[in-house]
Protein backbone atom coordinates (compact mmCIF):
# COMPACT_ATOMS: atom_id res chain seq x y z
CA UNK A 1 0.00 0.00 0.00
CA UNK A 2 1.72 3.35 -0.92
CA UNK A 3 0.96 6.85 -0.17
CA UNK A 4 -0.30 7.70 -3.96
CA UNK A 5 -1.07 10.90 -4.59
CA UNK A 6 -3.90 12.24 -7.40
CA UNK A 7 -6.08 10.00 -9.29
CA UNK A 8 -5.75 12.26 -12.23
CA UNK A 9 -4.93 10.86 -15.37
CA UNK A 10 -2.39 11.96 -17.87
CA UNK A 11 -5.37 12.79 -20.35
CA UNK A 12 -7.07 14.42 -17.54
CA UNK A 13 -3.92 16.14 -16.32
CA UNK A 14 -3.79 17.52 -20.63
CA UNK A 15 -6.77 19.38 -20.16
CA UNK A 16 -5.89 20.96 -16.80
CA UNK A 17 -3.02 21.74 -18.72
CA UNK A 18 -4.44 23.77 -21.38
CA UNK A 19 -6.54 25.81 -19.09
CA UNK A 20 -3.19 26.79 -17.09
CA UNK A 21 -1.30 27.70 -20.37
CA UNK A 22 -4.17 30.04 -21.04
CA UNK A 23 -4.03 31.66 -17.94
CA UNK A 24 -0.26 32.63 -18.66
CA UNK A 25 1.25 29.76 -16.39
CA UNK A 26 2.64 27.89 -19.01
CA UNK A 27 6.31 29.50 -17.69
CA UNK A 28 8.27 29.11 -14.63
CA UNK A 29 11.15 30.48 -12.81
CA UNK A 30 12.01 27.05 -11.97
CA UNK A 31 13.01 26.71 -16.01
CA UNK A 32 16.63 25.15 -16.93
CA UNK A 33 18.58 28.26 -16.49
CA UNK A 34 21.09 27.78 -19.61
CA UNK A 35 24.09 28.58 -17.63
CA UNK A 36 26.55 25.88 -19.22
CA UNK A 37 27.74 24.98 -15.22
CA UNK A 38 24.53 24.24 -13.56
CA UNK A 39 21.56 22.66 -13.89
CA UNK A 40 18.21 22.16 -12.53
CA UNK A 41 16.44 19.38 -11.01
CA UNK A 42 12.63 18.96 -9.61
CA UNK A 43 12.12 16.85 -6.70
CA UNK A 44 10.38 15.41 -3.55
CA UNK A 45 10.95 15.00 0.12
CA UNK A 46 13.96 12.11 1.24
CA UNK A 47 15.47 12.37 -2.65
CA UNK A 48 16.25 16.18 -2.35
CA UNK A 49 19.25 15.47 0.63
CA UNK A 50 20.77 12.65 -1.79
CA UNK A 51 20.88 14.76 -4.94
CA UNK A 52 22.17 17.38 -3.10
CA UNK A 53 25.36 15.06 -1.73
CA UNK A 54 25.48 13.18 -5.48
CA UNK A 55 26.11 16.85 -6.75
CA UNK A 56 28.77 17.25 -4.24
CA UNK A 57 30.53 14.04 -5.18
CA UNK A 58 30.24 14.92 -9.08
CA UNK A 59 31.70 18.25 -8.31
CA UNK A 60 35.34 16.71 -7.22
CA UNK A 61 35.81 16.16 -10.75
CA UNK A 62 33.80 19.03 -12.34
CA UNK A 63 34.17 21.82 -9.63
CA UNK A 64 32.35 24.30 -11.88
CA UNK A 65 29.27 22.18 -11.56
CA UNK A 66 26.11 23.82 -10.21
CA UNK A 67 22.82 21.79 -9.07
CA UNK A 68 19.67 23.58 -7.89
CA UNK A 69 17.13 21.35 -6.33
CA UNK A 70 13.47 22.60 -6.23
CA UNK A 71 11.82 20.59 -3.59
CA UNK A 72 7.64 20.46 -4.35
CA UNK A 73 5.26 17.60 -3.41
CA UNK A 74 4.36 14.65 -6.33
CA UNK A 75 1.42 16.28 -7.20
CA UNK A 76 3.14 19.69 -7.94
CA UNK A 77 5.70 17.87 -9.92
CA UNK A 78 3.39 16.21 -11.95
CA UNK A 79 0.94 19.48 -12.73
CA UNK A 80 3.96 21.12 -13.72
CA UNK A 81 5.30 18.52 -15.93
CA UNK A 82 2.37 18.37 -18.04
CA UNK A 83 1.71 21.94 -18.31
CA UNK A 84 5.62 22.94 -19.30
CA UNK A 85 5.12 19.42 -21.56
CA UNK A 86 2.07 20.67 -23.35
CA UNK A 87 3.76 24.29 -23.90
CA UNK A 88 6.39 22.26 -25.46
CA UNK A 89 9.24 22.09 -22.55
CA UNK A 90 8.39 26.12 -21.08
CA UNK A 91 9.25 26.07 -17.25
CA UNK A 92 10.71 22.82 -17.22
CA UNK A 93 13.83 21.96 -15.61
CA UNK A 94 16.85 19.69 -16.62
CA UNK A 95 16.35 16.91 -14.92
CA UNK A 96 12.93 15.59 -13.35
CA UNK A 97 11.80 12.78 -11.07
CA UNK A 98 9.24 10.58 -11.99
CA UNK A 99 7.67 7.59 -10.71
CA UNK A 100 7.50 4.04 -11.85
CA UNK A 101 3.59 3.93 -12.88
CA UNK A 102 3.87 7.52 -14.56
CA UNK A 103 6.67 7.22 -16.70
CA UNK A 104 4.91 5.06 -19.44
CA UNK A 105 2.44 7.58 -19.37
CA UNK A 106 4.37 10.72 -20.26
CA UNK A 107 6.49 8.70 -23.06
CA UNK A 108 2.78 7.95 -24.67
CA UNK A 109 1.61 11.64 -24.18
CA UNK A 110 4.65 13.34 -25.21
CA UNK A 111 6.39 11.25 -27.78
CA UNK A 112 9.30 13.67 -28.36
CA UNK A 113 9.59 15.01 -24.48
CA UNK A 114 12.51 13.59 -23.24
CA UNK A 115 15.79 13.03 -24.42
CA UNK A 116 17.04 9.29 -25.37
CA UNK A 117 20.07 8.67 -23.11
CA UNK A 118 20.67 5.35 -25.05
CA UNK A 119 22.01 7.86 -27.75
CA UNK A 120 24.08 9.11 -25.40
CA UNK A 121 25.95 6.02 -23.92
CA UNK A 122 24.03 5.15 -21.60
CA UNK A 123 22.80 1.53 -22.79
CA UNK A 124 26.47 0.74 -21.85
CA UNK A 125 25.31 0.69 -18.40
CA UNK A 126 21.63 -1.34 -19.00
CA UNK A 127 23.41 -4.56 -17.53
CA UNK A 128 23.79 -2.91 -14.05
CA UNK A 129 20.06 -2.53 -13.24
CA UNK A 130 16.82 -5.23 -13.42
CA UNK A 131 14.91 -5.87 -17.18
CA UNK A 132 11.74 -4.72 -15.43
CA UNK A 133 13.68 -0.96 -14.67
CA UNK A 134 15.09 -0.68 -17.72
CA UNK A 135 11.90 -2.02 -19.88
CA UNK A 136 9.93 0.68 -17.91
CA UNK A 137 11.67 3.82 -19.28
CA UNK A 138 12.31 1.98 -22.83
CA UNK A 139 10.52 3.20 -26.41
CA UNK A 140 11.42 1.47 -29.42
CA UNK A 141 14.53 0.01 -27.84
CA UNK A 142 15.98 2.92 -26.57
CA UNK A 143 16.26 4.06 -23.09
CA UNK A 144 14.69 7.70 -21.92
CA UNK A 145 15.33 7.77 -18.20
CA UNK A 146 17.80 6.87 -15.40
CA UNK A 147 16.74 3.82 -13.24
CA UNK A 148 16.83 4.98 -9.45
CA UNK A 149 14.70 3.30 -6.78
CA UNK A 150 12.81 0.23 -6.72
CA UNK A 151 10.30 -1.20 -4.43
CA UNK A 152 10.83 -5.11 -4.21
CA UNK A 153 7.91 -6.26 -1.96
CA UNK A 154 7.88 -8.73 0.70
CA UNK A 155 5.42 -10.09 3.89
CA UNK A 156 6.29 -7.40 6.40
CA UNK A 157 5.32 -9.61 9.86
CA UNK A 158 5.38 -9.80 13.52
CA UNK A 159 7.13 -12.54 15.09
CA UNK A 160 5.85 -12.39 18.08
CA UNK A 161 2.19 -12.80 17.00
CA UNK A 162 3.54 -15.59 14.73
CA UNK A 163 4.89 -17.12 17.78
CA UNK A 164 2.21 -16.49 20.08
CA UNK A 165 0.01 -18.56 17.40
CA UNK A 166 2.83 -20.91 17.35
CA UNK A 167 3.03 -20.20 12.99
CA UNK A 168 6.40 -20.24 11.62
CA UNK A 169 6.22 -18.08 8.05
CA UNK A 170 8.56 -19.79 6.54
CA UNK A 171 6.20 -22.41 5.82
CA UNK A 172 4.07 -19.67 3.71
CA UNK A 173 4.64 -20.72 0.56
CA UNK A 174 1.35 -19.84 -1.42
CA UNK A 175 -1.77 -17.62 -0.54
CA UNK A 176 -3.67 -20.50 0.33
CA UNK A 177 -0.52 -20.99 2.90
CA UNK A 178 -1.00 -17.40 3.51
CA UNK A 179 -4.64 -17.27 4.34
CA UNK A 180 -4.70 -20.69 6.77
CA UNK A 181 -2.13 -19.24 8.50
CA UNK A 182 -3.98 -16.07 9.76
CA UNK A 183 -7.08 -18.68 10.54
CA UNK A 184 -4.21 -20.37 13.22
CA UNK A 185 -3.53 -16.71 14.37
CA UNK A 186 -7.17 -15.41 14.41
CA UNK A 187 -7.84 -18.56 16.28
CA UNK A 188 -5.10 -18.27 18.79
CA UNK A 189 -4.53 -14.77 19.41
CA UNK A 190 -7.74 -12.85 17.80
CA UNK A 191 -5.74 -10.49 16.16
CA UNK A 192 -6.16 -9.87 12.35
CA UNK A 193 -3.80 -10.98 9.47
CA UNK A 194 -3.71 -7.80 7.47
CA UNK A 195 -4.72 -4.26 7.06
CA UNK A 196 -6.43 -3.02 4.39
CA UNK A 197 -8.82 -0.12 3.19
CA UNK A 198 -10.68 -1.95 0.70
CA UNK A 199 -12.53 0.91 -0.25
CA UNK A 200 -9.80 3.29 -0.87
CA UNK A 201 -6.30 2.02 -1.82
CA UNK A 202 -5.79 -1.96 -3.97
CA UNK A 203 -1.99 -1.67 -3.47
CA UNK A 204 -2.46 -5.76 -2.39
CA UNK A 205 -4.40 -6.17 -5.38
CA UNK A 206 -1.67 -4.63 -7.44
CA UNK A 207 1.18 -6.51 -6.00
CA UNK A 208 -0.42 -9.81 -6.97
CA UNK A 209 -1.15 -8.63 -10.41
CA UNK A 210 2.60 -7.71 -10.90
CA UNK A 211 3.80 -11.22 -9.34
CA UNK A 212 2.32 -13.06 -11.87
CA UNK A 213 3.30 -10.45 -14.63
CA UNK A 214 0.55 -8.45 -15.56
CA UNK A 215 -1.91 -5.51 -14.47
CA UNK A 216 -4.52 -3.32 -15.37
CA UNK A 217 -3.21 -3.76 -18.85
CA UNK A 218 -1.73 -6.64 -20.71
CA UNK A 219 1.32 -5.84 -23.13
CA UNK A 220 -0.80 -5.03 -25.90
CA UNK A 221 -2.66 -2.06 -23.50
CA UNK A 222 -5.63 -3.95 -23.78
CA UNK A 223 -7.79 -3.43 -20.70
CA UNK A 224 -7.16 -6.52 -18.33
CA UNK A 225 -9.01 -6.17 -14.97
CA UNK A 226 -11.10 -9.03 -15.99
CA UNK A 227 -7.99 -11.46 -16.47
CA UNK A 228 -7.54 -14.40 -15.17
CA UNK A 229 -4.64 -13.19 -13.07
CA UNK A 230 -6.92 -10.50 -11.84
CA UNK A 231 -9.63 -12.84 -10.44
CA UNK A 232 -6.86 -14.63 -8.59
CA UNK A 233 -6.12 -11.94 -7.05
CA UNK A 234 -9.52 -10.58 -6.11
CA UNK A 235 -10.31 -14.33 -4.96
CA UNK A 236 -7.40 -13.74 -2.06
CA UNK A 237 -8.77 -10.93 -1.16
CA UNK A 238 -11.85 -11.92 -1.06
CA UNK A 239 -11.38 -15.45 1.04
CA UNK A 240 -9.11 -13.03 3.45
CA UNK A 241 -11.93 -10.69 4.03
CA UNK A 242 -14.99 -13.62 4.43
CA UNK A 243 -12.69 -15.25 7.09
CA UNK A 244 -12.84 -12.24 9.02
CA UNK A 245 -8.97 -11.92 8.42
CA UNK A 246 -8.73 -8.20 7.50
CA UNK A 247 -8.68 -4.94 9.54
CA UNK A 248 -10.31 -2.50 7.87
CA UNK A 249 -7.37 0.34 8.12
CA UNK A 250 -8.58 3.63 6.29
CA UNK A 251 -5.75 5.36 5.06
CA UNK A 252 -2.00 5.57 5.67
CA UNK A 253 -2.00 6.69 9.45
CA UNK A 254 -4.10 4.36 10.26
CA UNK A 255 -2.24 1.28 8.53
CA UNK A 256 0.93 1.80 9.93
CA UNK A 257 -0.82 2.23 13.10
CA UNK A 258 -2.59 -1.10 12.93
CA UNK A 259 1.22 -2.87 12.67
CA UNK A 260 3.13 -0.93 14.94
CA UNK A 261 0.40 -1.24 17.85
CA UNK A 262 0.23 -5.33 16.91
CA UNK A 263 -3.16 -4.78 15.73
CA UNK A 264 -2.63 -7.00 12.50
CA UNK A 265 0.03 -9.42 12.22
CA UNK A 266 1.21 -9.32 8.50
CA UNK A 267 1.48 -6.37 5.92
CA UNK A 268 2.47 -7.03 2.17
CA UNK A 269 4.34 -3.97 0.74
CA UNK A 270 7.34 -2.45 -0.99
CA UNK A 271 10.76 -2.25 0.66
CA UNK A 272 10.00 1.37 1.38
CA UNK A 273 7.62 0.44 4.22
CA UNK A 274 11.35 -0.42 6.48
CA UNK A 275 11.31 3.46 6.90
CA UNK A 276 7.63 3.73 8.52
CA UNK A 277 7.95 1.02 10.31
CA UNK A 278 11.47 1.65 12.45
CA UNK A 279 10.50 5.47 12.56
CA UNK A 280 6.78 5.04 14.37
CA UNK A 281 7.28 1.64 15.98
CA UNK A 282 10.79 2.06 17.65
CA UNK A 283 9.40 0.48 20.91
CA UNK A 284 8.56 -2.76 18.55
CA UNK A 285 12.41 -3.25 17.44
CA UNK A 286 13.70 -6.83 17.15
CA UNK A 287 9.55 -8.39 16.72
CA UNK A 288 9.88 -7.85 13.21
CA UNK A 289 10.74 -10.55 10.24
CA UNK A 290 10.05 -11.33 6.43
CA UNK A 291 9.54 -13.32 3.55
CA UNK A 292 8.71 -13.16 0.03
CA UNK A 293 5.11 -12.97 -1.46
CA UNK A 294 3.35 -15.99 -1.49
CA UNK A 295 2.74 -17.27 -4.68
CA UNK A 296 -0.12 -18.67 -6.24
CA UNK A 297 1.21 -22.08 -6.32
CA UNK A 298 4.01 -24.16 -5.18
CA UNK A 299 7.17 -23.01 -6.93
CA UNK A 300 5.22 -19.55 -8.47
CA UNK A 301 6.90 -16.61 -8.61
CA UNK A 302 7.09 -14.30 -5.55
CA UNK A 303 8.83 -11.58 -6.73
CA UNK A 304 6.60 -8.60 -7.42
CA UNK A 305 7.25 -4.24 -7.12
CA UNK A 306 5.32 -1.85 -5.60
CA UNK A 307 6.66 1.75 -6.08
CA UNK A 308 9.77 3.16 -7.34
CA UNK A 309 10.80 6.34 -9.39
CA UNK A 310 13.33 7.32 -12.50
CA UNK A 311 14.79 11.05 -13.19
CA UNK A 312 14.34 11.91 -16.76
CA UNK A 313 15.57 14.95 -18.88
CA UNK A 314 13.35 17.30 -20.26
CA UNK A 315 14.31 17.81 -24.54
CA UNK A 316 13.62 21.47 -23.76
CA UNK A 317 16.74 21.21 -21.39
CA UNK A 318 19.44 24.08 -22.51
CA UNK A 319 22.18 21.48 -20.39
CA UNK A 320 20.81 18.41 -21.48
CA UNK A 321 24.34 17.49 -22.06
CA UNK A 322 25.73 18.37 -18.23
CA UNK A 323 22.86 17.19 -17.26
CA UNK A 324 23.56 13.46 -18.64
CA UNK A 325 26.61 13.72 -17.20
CA UNK A 326 25.51 14.50 -13.79
CA UNK A 327 22.53 11.57 -14.04
CA UNK A 328 25.09 8.60 -15.41
CA UNK A 329 27.31 9.77 -12.04
CA UNK A 330 24.18 9.94 -10.00
CA UNK A 331 22.66 6.38 -11.37
CA UNK A 332 25.94 4.16 -11.29
CA UNK A 333 28.16 5.68 -8.68
CA UNK A 334 28.28 3.12 -5.74
CA UNK A 335 28.95 5.58 -3.02
CA UNK A 336 25.73 7.73 -4.43
CA UNK A 337 23.57 4.83 -4.55
CA UNK A 338 24.90 3.61 -0.99
CA UNK A 339 23.98 7.08 0.11
CA UNK A 340 20.23 6.69 -1.10
CA UNK A 341 20.16 3.29 0.62
CA UNK A 342 21.25 4.72 3.66
CA UNK A 343 18.41 7.12 3.18
CA UNK A 344 15.38 4.70 2.92
CA UNK A 345 15.41 4.44 -0.80
CA UNK A 346 15.82 0.94 -2.09
CA UNK A 347 19.09 1.35 -5.58
CA UNK A 348 18.32 -0.43 -8.52
CA UNK A 349 21.39 -0.42 -9.04
CA UNK A 350 22.68 -4.45 -9.01
CA UNK A 351 26.42 -3.75 -8.73
CA UNK A 352 25.75 -2.66 -5.09
CA UNK A 353 24.00 -5.92 -3.53
CA UNK A 354 27.16 -7.51 -2.85
CA UNK A 355 27.84 -4.38 -0.22
CA UNK A 356 27.53 -5.06 3.30
CA UNK A 357 24.94 -2.64 3.30
CA UNK A 358 22.73 -5.43 1.62
CA UNK A 359 23.96 -8.38 3.40
CA UNK A 360 23.88 -7.27 6.90
CA UNK A 361 22.09 -8.80 9.31
CA UNK A 362 19.45 -5.64 10.48
CA UNK A 363 18.88 -5.62 14.33
CA UNK A 364 15.07 -4.17 13.91
CA UNK A 365 14.08 -7.49 11.76
CA UNK A 366 15.15 -9.79 14.94
CA UNK A 367 18.93 -9.58 13.16
CA UNK A 368 17.64 -11.05 9.66
CA UNK A 369 19.41 -10.03 6.66
CA UNK A 370 16.47 -8.50 5.00
CA UNK A 371 18.08 -6.53 2.35
CA UNK A 372 19.83 -9.25 0.40
CA UNK A 373 15.83 -11.23 0.30
CA UNK A 374 14.56 -7.88 -1.18
CA UNK A 375 18.28 -7.58 -3.47
CA UNK A 376 17.52 -10.98 -4.60
CA UNK A 377 13.96 -10.45 -6.20
CA UNK A 378 15.11 -7.70 -8.26
CA UNK A 379 16.34 -9.65 -11.31
CA UNK A 380 12.68 -11.98 -11.12
CA UNK A 381 10.21 -8.80 -10.69
CA UNK A 382 8.02 -8.90 -13.78
CA UNK A 383 7.78 -6.13 -16.23
CA UNK A 384 4.40 -4.92 -16.84
CA UNK A 385 2.64 -2.03 -18.83
CA UNK A 386 0.88 0.96 -16.63
CA UNK A 387 0.33 2.73 -19.84
CA UNK A 388 -1.00 6.47 -19.56
CA UNK A 389 -4.56 5.49 -17.38
CA UNK A 390 -2.79 4.20 -14.49
CA UNK A 391 -4.15 6.28 -12.11
CA UNK A 392 -8.29 6.28 -13.70
CA UNK A 393 -7.86 2.11 -14.34
CA UNK A 394 -6.50 2.47 -10.49
CA UNK A 395 -9.87 4.02 -9.50
CA UNK A 396 -11.73 1.62 -11.03
CA UNK A 397 -10.26 -1.22 -9.35
CA UNK A 398 -10.72 0.08 -6.71
CA UNK A 399 -14.34 0.34 -7.03
CA UNK A 400 -13.85 -3.12 -7.75
CA UNK A 401 -12.26 -4.31 -4.95
CA UNK A 402 -14.70 -2.46 -2.80
CA UNK A 403 -18.04 -3.93 -4.88
CA UNK A 404 -16.35 -7.24 -4.16
CA UNK A 405 -15.72 -6.67 0.02
CA UNK A 406 -19.68 -5.98 0.25
CA UNK A 407 -20.84 -9.35 -1.36
CA UNK A 408 -20.78 -8.28 -5.28
CA UNK A 409 -19.43 -11.32 -7.40
CA UNK A 410 -15.97 -11.11 -8.69
CA UNK A 411 -16.60 -11.79 -12.09
CA UNK A 412 -19.15 -9.54 -12.03
CA UNK A 413 -17.93 -6.56 -10.37
CA UNK A 414 -14.78 -6.93 -12.64
CA UNK A 415 -16.65 -6.55 -15.33
CA UNK A 416 -18.42 -3.39 -14.41
CA UNK A 417 -15.09 -1.76 -13.94
CA UNK A 418 -13.31 -2.52 -17.27
CA UNK A 419 -16.49 -1.89 -18.85
CA UNK A 420 -16.38 2.01 -17.36
CA UNK A 421 -12.55 2.36 -17.99
CA UNK A 422 -12.89 1.16 -21.59
CA UNK A 423 -15.54 4.16 -21.84
CA UNK A 424 -13.50 6.75 -19.53
CA UNK A 425 -10.05 5.96 -21.54
CA UNK A 426 -12.18 6.26 -24.75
Amino acid sequence: MKKVTGLVSISMMLVLSLFLAACGNGGSEDEGSGDSNKVTAWAWNINVPVLEEAAEKFKEENPDFELEVVEMGTDDVYSKLTTGLQAGGKGLPDIVLVEDDRVQGYMSAFPDAFVNVSDKGFDEMKDSFPSYKTELVSKDGAMYGFPFDGGPTGVFYRTDIFEEAGVNAEDIKTWDDYIEAGKTIKEKTDKAMIGLDLNGDDGLYRMMLNQQGTFYFDDEKNVALTSEESKKAMEVQKALNEEGLVKETVGWDAWISAMTSGDVATAPSGAWLYGSITQQGKDTSGKWGLIELPAFEEGGNRASNLGGSNYMIPSASNNADLAYDFMEFFSTNKDVQLSAMEGGLFPSLNTIYDNEAFTKEVEFFNNQPIWSLLADEMDRIPSVNYTGDYAVAKDEAVKAQSEIANGKAIDEALKASEDRLKNRIQ
